[in-house]
């Protein structure tokens, strides 16, 4: 296997998820494009709702997530504020509980005609890959048989080939079938088409099989850390060595917290723990995290994969209940350790 070289990281793309920056009402998707474009940032991957958000800024009031074609109107006039921010639209995110409905069933109608409908946002925003969590509606309620899940995801993937499009699947940690790298790659490898590749991401890895936020230990199951340790690098090598560079869209980069005191083992709100860890614990990477992240993002460079990196945070706060900060000096920062994580990556320190 190579050795990862400071070169060899230049190349690598960075971009900034939209939904991953503002304190408040004031913090407009037009001025977080400007934050990020100063960043050195060049492309963002947009969220639906700063979409949503952007509407209805724009035309005075709320307009319907089902309204695809005046969201579609709306994506148009974010494609042209992103140029002029020097910002591509990476991926639009985050598209979820696609895959595992009951034939018939009404929420299999409604996720398809949802997918068709942000198709059509994908094109007037200019973008053509499509993020895919792995869904987390209760298991009581659709199908974990893997041979639904692969099919209903070729479903999806044959819907984006036909526009040239790609799904982008990812891992999420609380996901009801799916919660591992392990997971969504064996299910990618199955779907086997050429559009059908992974997201993957420093928190939802770690977060899956290094970290538990209902854990006084903050380790999974409270184990003793060398032991998780040993246990998370062999997870790290296997996928440096599993899957191919070419099947890996991009990775999310964000650290997390240590709850203390730690989360109660139950839904909140309808989010299973490690959701409510996700939504508003994940900080940047060093300021203030302590997920073992430079070993997830070297494992996915040893592959050999040289795609996006994108920083995709959201900082609350340690005890998460809100962080205030101005935006510039914010996107700044996050661009110098995204940095830092890059040259923490290097395994050679000689290039040639």
């Amino acid at each position: 296997m190579a050795p990862i070289t400071a070169l060899s990281l230049q190349q690598i793309p960075l971009s900034y998820a939209s939904c991953s920056i503002g304190c408040s009402a004031s913090d407009t998707l037009p001025r977080k494009l400007e934050a990020i474009g100063r960043a050195g940032f060049t492309a963002i991957e947009l969220s639906f709702p700063d979409i949503l958000d952007y509407a209805e800024q724009v035309l005075g009031h709320e307009v319907p997530p089902d309204d695809y074609k005046k969201l579609s109107e709306i994506g148009k006039e974010i494609r042209s504020l992103c140029k002029a921010n020097g910002l591509a639209v990476m991926m639009l995110q985050p598209f979820s509980n696609f895959e595992g409905w009951p034939q018939g069933s009404r929420e299999r109608k409604e996720a398809r005609e949802r997918a068709e409908g942000w198709i059509e946002i994908m094109k007037a925003v200019g973008t053509d890959l499509l993020q895919v969590g792995s869904t987390d509606s209760p298991a009581d309620k659709i199908s974990t048989d893997r041979a639904v899940i692969v099919s209903d995801l070729r479903e999806l993937g044959t819907m984006l080939a036909e526009n040239n499009f790609r799904l982008a699947y990812e891992n999420w940690c609380w996901s009801t079938h799916a919660p591992g790298w392990k997971e969504v790659w064996e299910i990618v490898r199955d779907v086997d088409m050429p559009n059908v590749g992974l997201c993957l991401d420093t928190f939802q890895t770690a977060g899956s099989e290094w970290a538990d936020p209902t854990s006084s230990t903050g380790l999974i199951e409270n184990e003793p850390a060398d032991r998780v340790l040993q246990r998370f690098a062999r997870s790290m090598d296997e996928l440096a060595h599993t899957v191919p560079a070419e099947k890996i869209y991009l990775l999310q980069i964000s650290d997390a917290y240590k709850v203390s005191p730690p989360l109660e083992n139950k839904d909140v709100k309808g989010l299973r723990p490690r959701a409510q860890w996700s939504h508003d614990y994940r900080p940047m990477p060093y300021d203030g995290g302590y997920l073992p992240i430079a070993d997830v993002a070297r494992a996915v460079l040893k592959t050999g994969f040289r795609g996006w990196f994108s920083m995709e945070i959201f900082d609350a706060g340690p005890q998460g209940k809100g962080k205030k900060y101005e935006m510039e000096p914010f996107a700044k920062k996050a661009m110098e350790n995204m940095q830092k994580l890059l040259h923490n990556c290097v395994t050679d320190t000689v290039d040639t």
